[in-house]
Formats: structure tokens, C-alpha cells, sequence
């Protein structure tokens, strides 16, 4: 007997089966936990790749994937990928992070980085907050941001928002870090060269065995990745961070991301900011192996 779709009516035949088939390629890829209740949601925009790619069939489509397509799995996971982002969002982390940067001192370049970059809003508020702290445009300071989707990448890289995407913040803070366009850029505004010189975007998988940098970094923002991630995930990722980060650096999570099954990695700070547990700092990157990115 045939499987019935899930639901008949729509443009794309769609089963149970092809929905379970999705879930384990974007668990395998990025490390993923899709629930149930997220299947008309997979069904909307992987339909948009079958129309692009002019396949007629999840069936078709999900054969290319597992026969090894390296190009369309990255529009499949940059289908599936979640990127709500905002300008300072969760805003009390900034100031925190201000702080901590002061505390590290200013004898060494600062080291930050933004692992899920997406369209660039977080590590530019990040930067904006590192002009703010050393007083010029051209702090001490370098981010690396990075990001598995590599269409938000490129959006991040140039640094350029609607008008609207900015209202949130004091009209000060865009007059001063952002340059309105004119003509047929009217209605957007782009990011001041000199916060974008103190940004290196790169693709990263966080799920891949290795990284491309050597540390150490000053901080580290994972903020709302974690809670699509399982905990075995989860803690592999932690796991990771813990020799790229200084033995007094600072991690900044999701406001509702907790990781009480890591504490033998990170010890809760308060406010989603953690710090290194005494015995992950042994394993923390020393200060000679001063940042080295890709």
C-alpha cells in the first residue's frame, strides 16, 4: 500500500517518509533537530528548490541530495536554515561584553567571535560596541564572523540593511555607524567601511570535526543556534569551543539556551554569559597562540 502524502492539495507530492529523509539530511549536514510540528514549514521552502531546480518530485529531489549534489545541498541547507536576527538583540549582552573586553585590558588585541553570523547584524553590534568602548573607529579589536548559510554571508559582507531594519536603534547611533543611500539606494543604508574592516566573514560548518582558527578569543557569541541542536550535539560544539577560547573569556548563549549538561565545560555566569569551568580552563588556548583566522 502506498503512503499517503501529508497533504494531498499541494502543488508537490509530500509524505511522512520524505519528511523523516529531510530530517536526517539536515541533521547529518548541520546538526538540525526538525520537529514534527515543522513540516509545512520544510514543505514551503524546499518547494521553492524543486521549482527552482525544476525537479517534480520531493522523491526526485531528496535521490539528488543523497547521491552527494554538493551544490544543491547547500541551497538545501540554506533552505532550512533559520536566520531572524536583529541589530543588538538581547541587548543586555553588549554592555557585558563591554565590560569584560575592559576588564581583559588593552595590552593585546581583542579577539571575538560571532558564530552565527547570518546577515551580520550581531557582529556588527558587536563592533559598534567595541568603537563605543576604546573611543575611535579603529580599535584593537578583530571579529570573526561566520555562518553555514552562505547567501546571508554575502549579505553580511556588505553591510547593507532597509531603512527599517535600523528604526529600533537611537538616531544617534545610526547617524554615526551607518551611511543612508541615495538614488536608487534610497531606502537603505550600508555599515561604515571601518566596521566593516574589523570583520572577516567565512563559511563554517560548527559540526565539522575541525576549524580553520587556532584561538584565542576573548569571547564568543553562540547565541539562539544551540536550541536547534540536540544535546549531544550541543555539548560536541561546547566541547569544541573550549581550547579556542582564553582561560578568561567569556561565552554569550541564547536567552532561552541553558547547558546544565556541559557544566564539566561552562559555568553559568548569570544573564546567558557563561565562563570556562575550572578544569575546562586547563584545556583553554594559551595567549601565544594569539588569534589566527581563515
Amino acid at each position: 500500500m502506498a503512503e499517503s502524502p501529508i497533504n494531498d492539495t499541494r502543488e508537490f507530492h509530500f509524505t511522512a517518509q520524505d519528511f523523516e529523509r529531510i530530517r536526517k539530511l539536515i541533521y547529518d549536514r548541520a546538526g538540525i533537530s526538525l520537529s514534527p510540528v515543522k513540516q509545512d514549514m520544510v514543505y514551503s521552502r524546499l518547494a521553492r528548490r524543486l521549482r527552482a531546480t525544476r525537479i517534480p518530485s520531493f522523491n526526485e529531489y531528496l535521490i539528488r541530495l543523497e547521491r552527494g549534489d554538493d551544490v544543491e545541498m547547500e541551497a538545501f541547507t540554506n533552505s532550512l536554515t533559520t536566520n531572524l536576527t536583529s541589530f543588538f538583540r538581547e541587548q543586555h549582552h553588549f554592555p557585558l561584553l563591554a565590560e569584560h573586553v575592559k576588564k581583559m585590558g588593552r595590552h593585546h588585541p581583542i579577539s571575538l567571535w560571532c558564530s552565527a553570523a547570518s546577515t551580520g547584524e550581531e557582529p556588527y553590534s558587536m563592533a559598534m560596541t567595541m568603537v563605543d568602548l576604546f573611543g575611535t573607529f579603529t580599535p584593537p579589536v578583530h571579529i570573526l564572523a561566520t555562518d553555514l548559510d552562505t547567501t546571508v554571508l554575502q549579505k553580511a559582507q556588505k553591510g547593507i540593511y532597509p531603512l527599517d531594519r535600523l528604526e529600533k536603534m537611537p538616531a544617534e547611533t545610526v547617524k554615526k555607524f551607518f551611511l543612508k543611500g541615495a538614488g536608487i539606494q534610497e531606502g537603505q543604508a550600508q555599515v561604515r567601511k571601518e566596521l566593516r574592516d574589523m570583520i572577516t566573514f567565512r563559511k563554517i560548518n560548527l559540526l565539522d570535526e575541525s576549524w580553520p582558527m587556532r584561538g584565542p578569543f576573548d569571547a564568543i557569541f553562540c547565541r539562539n543556534v544551540m536550541i536547534y541542536f540536540d544535546k549531544k550535539t550541543q555539548y560536541d560544539v561546547l566541547k569544541k569551543f573550549v581550547p579556542l577560547l582564553h582561560k578568561d573569556g567569556l561565552m554569550f548563549a541564547g536567552h532561552s539556551e541553558s547547558f546544565y549538561h556541559a557544566a564539566d565545560l561552562f559555568k553559568s555566569l548569570g544573564k546567558t554569559v557563561y565562563e570556562l569551568s575550572p578544569q575546562a580552563k586547563l584545556l583553554a588556548a594559551p595567549m601565544t597562540n594569539r588569534r589566527e583566522t581563515p
